[in-house]
């Protein structure tokens, strides 16, 4: 059985990857790096976030801040040195540190934005139980009572009434 921790914890293992890879690949790019989608190094962040992801969603443990704060750093990390296995890369000094502050400034914030969808989630779980429960507490209609009815003694017919529909349909034949 699924419990709202249990979905707290696919939803976190799930913002934290994709986060990281988002992360990554922007404070990459405003670091002057080069991201390219032919780049072998985009599917080994896809697939290093998304490993990153189902570790965190593992933790079944409600993370605190710090945490949920270390988590994305990791997450971060890992994206990050997915996107320098390229080939040639390289960048400046000046560059290191734009993508090391876009970095600092995206973990506490995504921390937050994270920490707020479990609330979410949390709040939208007991808001179904109760109405499950408030469901589950209302009676059902009663059964209809069959009345039977019981057959009256058949008339016959009349014999016009029984030969006038009878015959052919089309006109007379002509002798």
């Amino acid at each position: 059985m699924r419990t709202p921790a249990m979905g707290a914890a696919r939803l976190r293992g799930a913002f934290v990857g994709s986060s990281s890879g988002a992360v990554s690949v922007a404070a990459h790019a405003l670091g002057g790096g080069v991201v390219s989608p032919e780049q072998p190094s985009v599917a080994l962040l896809i697939g290093a976030c998304a490993a990153v992801g189902v570790l965190v969603a593992s933790l079944r443990l409600r993370a605190g801040l710090l945490e949920l704060m270390g988590l994305l750093a990791f997450g971060q990390a890992v994206g990050h040195t997915a996107l320098t296995m390229s080939p040639g890369h390289h960048h400046g000094s000046h560059a290191t540190t734009v993508m090391l502050l876009a970095h600092l400034a995206a973990i506490p914030v995504g921390a937050l934005l994270i920490r707020g969808a479990e609330a979410a989630l949390a709040k939208a779980a007991s808001s179904v139980r109760r109405a499950v429960r408030f469901v589950g507490t209302i009676a059902a209609p009663a059964r209809p009572q069959v009345v039977l009815v019981t057959p009256r003694a058949v008339t016959i017919p009349r014999k016009l009434l029984l030969s006038s529909g009878i015959g052919t349909r089309g006109p007379p034949v002509h002798r």
